[in-house]
């Protein structure tokens, strides 16, 4: 992709060490380089951050996603703090991953509603904005007490798919919370739509119970915003399969890839699981049927739209 033409007057980009591969990818995009930070840890596991460079007056962006460990939230709070007493200009906290997303609401007695506390302790430690790609929830924006920017993935997966030129495409929702996204893949792929009646269990065990639609014979692409476990995408792929499903592709934004997931993924039928790199994934997670997409270029149009004023939301009409 083309670099874009941006005047970086006053912009600082800079980077916790979650994910550096991809920020350097979005530096490159936008013709900038990464400012310095000093990052060290003390001898009891504690976080260090020092900014190397002025920051006075200056527009910053901070590159981090919040994905375990713990650590990589800290990182960004800390981070935000030193630019703030610094006395840059405008903060915003670029979060490719926003993690603890999933306990949005007290469902049950005595839990946390994490998702809530850490977009308090985001806007607390001096954000002014937010850019975030594919909440869990789109009620989230709502949980920020300052303009958040709520990006998708979908512009960079649609592209990819369109590019491998697939005919009788069905788009299937694992799940009926993932319908409207589902609906979205369907409408601009020119595919029909399934929804996979999906019941759990208990926390991370699926059970797949029926699927609505016609899948016989057609790929199947299966979105969702993240993958963690894997059983979720692995029990929709058996269940399509035995329905004739020709070729499944299964993709979502975020690879957490806990636990069993990478074998289930591989054991399942699926041609292609692709995913972004809003998550660094580790070689030890990788196998041959992953392809990774980068999010760099959607990433780097909207902090350069941002910073000049312009409209964000532009990019995905």
């Amino acid at each position: 992709m083309a670099k874009l033409p941006l005047t970086p007057k006053n912009m600082l980009l800079l980077c916790g060490s979650a994910n550096r591969p991809l920020a350097e990818e979005i530096a490159e995009q936008l013709d900038l380089k990464l400012c310095n930070v000093a990052t060290r840890r003390f001898a009891d596991g504690e976080v260090f951050v020092k900014i190397d460079e002025n920051v006075r007056g200056r527009d910053v962006y901070i590159i981090q996603p919040t994905n375990p460990p713990a650590e990589n939230l800290i990182e960004l709070l800390l981070l935000m703090d030193a630019a703030k007493r610094a006395s840059a200009a405008r903060i915003t906290a670029v979060i490719p991953y926003f993690g603890y997303a999933r306990q949005d609401r007290k469902d049950q007695g005595r839990v946390a509603i994490s998702a809530k506390l850490m977009a308090n302790m985001v806007s607390m430690a001096g954000a002014d904005r937010v850019l975030a790609i594919d909440f869990h929830q789109h009620q989230l924006q709502g949980f920020f007490d300052l303009p958040v920017d709520h990006l998708y993935a979908a512009p960079v997966f649609t592209q990819y798919y369109r590019q491998k030129g697939l005919k009788d495409i069905a788009v299937v929702a694992a799940d009926v919370g993932s319908a409207k996204m589902a609906r979205g893949f369907a409408k601009r792929l020119n595919g029909s739509l399934a929804i996979i009646d999906k019941r759990r269990t208990t926390a991370n065990v699926v059970d797949a119970v029926n699927v609505v639609g016609e899948v016989e014979g057609k790929n199947c692409i299966i979105p969702d915003d993240m993958i963690d476990t894997g059983g979720t995408m692995s029990e929709a792929a058996h269940a399509l399969k035995a329905l004739g499903a020709k070729d499944i592709y299964i993709c979502a934004t975020h690879a957490l890839l806990s636990g069993p997931a990478v074998q289930r993924l591989s054991e399942a039928p699926v041609t292609e699981v692709a995913v972004t790199n809003t998550i660094a994934i580790p070689p030890e997670r990788m196998f041959p049927a992953l392809k990774v997409l980068s999010i760099a270029g959607l990433l780097a149009k909207v902090i350069g739209y941002t910073h000049s004023d312009q409209s964000v939301s532009s990019l995905f009409d």
